[in-house]
């Protein structure tokens, strides 16, 4: 049986303008891969709701899991919250246990739960709140949506959350072969090697040091046998 599929909407003008670099993506395909859930696409977008309406519609209905990460804070461009509500045809309002994890939160630092951090209570209508340890304001999950903040420490502590309530399946193995040799030199032997083993994952990452070219041969599966025998064959291939 094959594994959980996800895909992944990275929210924001600041990553498209390259203010900010992205390293949830990279946090995300990690853990999903650790879990056995292939991470099969990644969009960026900018802070536009037709555009995020229509990606979490599309995404959402070709893999298992969406994980959305930027745009669930307190200014007025953090608009993610409400373009979730608007892909499902849910209404959102602040609710009341989002409500109160927030006023104890400001509470304990003597701040005041004004209206611009209640808009981080706003929920849509079924969703489910994802546990944030970090900064208190919570994440939600609606339907196959994990809408996510994307402050990194805050994310990978959102992804810790959610992850034990997903259903994941035999983790992606992977072993490298590293070649003094450039792709043009090996591309032949490595492509029939490929075809002879269509149920591996075989991949070339060229690569430059010292001014020498040479390719890093990686081999994934989720079996650890076939894996192991696929790199003898390959080792024995290319010495």
């Amino acid at each position: 049986m094959s594994n959980p599929t996800a895909a992944m909407l990275v929210i924001g003008d600041e990553i498209l303008s390259g203010r900010t670099r992205d390293a949830n993506m990279h946090h995300l395909a990690g853990q999903l891969t650790a879990a056995g859930i292939d991470l099969k696409e990644v969009r960026i977008i900018s802070d536009d709701a037709p555009a995020i309406i229509t990606a979490v519609q599309a995404l959402s209905a070709g893999f298992d899991h969406v994980f959305t990460s930027g745009g669930i804070g307190p200014t007025h461009d953090d608009i993610t919250a409400d373009c979730i509500a608007a892909a499902f045809d849910r209404p959102i309002d602040v609710r009341e246990d989002a409500r109160a994890l927030l006023q104890a939160h400001y509470d304990r630092s003597g701040q005041e739960l004004n209206a611009a951090r209640l808009r981080m209570a706003r929920i849509p209508d079924g969703a489910v709140l994802i546990d944030n340890p970090v900064s208190t304001a919570p994440g939600f999950t609606l339907r196959n949506v994990h809408v996510m903040a994307g402050v990194p420490s805050v994310f990978e502590a959102m992804v810790a959350s959610v992850l034990p309530s997903l259903t994941g399946g035999a983790p992606l193995l992977s072993r490298t072969l590293r070649l003094v040799r450039g792709e043009g030199d090996i591309a032949g032997p490595l492509g029939a090697f490929a075809a002879a083993h269509p149920d591996l994952s075989v991949g070339s990452y060229p690569f430059v040091k010292d001014g020498v070219y040479g390719s890093n041969i990686v081999v994934r599966s989720s079996d650890a046998s076939k894996l192991d025998s696929a790199m003898d064959a390959l080792t024995a291939l290319f010495a």
